[in-house]
């Protein structure tokens, strides 16, 4: 008997197979509600702007897929030119241990770009020509400089951004010193 939400009636006695048929009615309406057991992103769409967004579901085997419509904003017009980019300035560099990746943090606050350096040391090095291990330790701000003065040469073959970034920022100027550091960076390894 499938499950009556009218039963049982206010006032009656409790009739034990009403009620089983009832909770057995309830059991099957549970047992038939699908489970997800996955959820899939299909596809998503760039609609015009104005247009309204969408979107859409459906199940297969418990899995439920969307596809998404998503209206791009309008073209923005012509901003005045932000302040030149003035000057790069290294906040901090920080030693890490062996192995570990190097990172590069950058901000930009309107005229600077600061960057911040992680670098990993090597690997301690084993005895020596004599047979004395060689002394792990800091390299000191004096040695820092002159391995900088010595190697600065490195960077020589990286030109300039010469660019105006405009203010707010576009993304492909954004990307341009993105893609700038990353070529700093490599250079700086050698």
């Amino acid at each position: 008997m499938p499950y009556d939400p009218t039963l049982p009636q206010a006032g009656t006695e409790i009739d034990a197979v009403q009620m089983r048929a009832q909770l057995n009615g309830l059991k099957d309406l549970i047992d038939a509600i699908q489970t997800i057991t996955a959820a899939q992103v299909d596809a998503t769409h760039t609609l015009d702007p104005g247009e309204p967004a969408t979107a859409e579901a459906s199940w297969n085997d418990g899995e439920v897929h969307f596809t998404f419509g998503i209206p791009r904003g309008n073209d923005g017009g012509e901003g005045a030119p932000g302040p030149p980019f003035a000057s790069a300035v290294v906040d901090g560099v920080t030693t890490l241990d062996p192995g570990e990746p190097a990172t590069v943090d950058s901000t930009f606050d309107g005229t600077t770009v600061h960057l911040t350096f992680a670098i990993p040391r090597g690997d301690d090095g084993g005895p020596g020509p004599q047979g004395e291990p060689g002394a792990p330790g800091e390299v000191s701000l004096q040695q820092l400089t002159d391995a900088i003065a010595t190697t600065s040469s490195n960077t020589n073959a990286v030109a300039t951004l010469g660019m105006t970034v405009s203010d707010p920022p576009t993304q492909s100027e954004v990307q341009q010193i993105a893609d700038k550091i990353d070529e700093l960076i490599v250079m700086l390894r050698r």
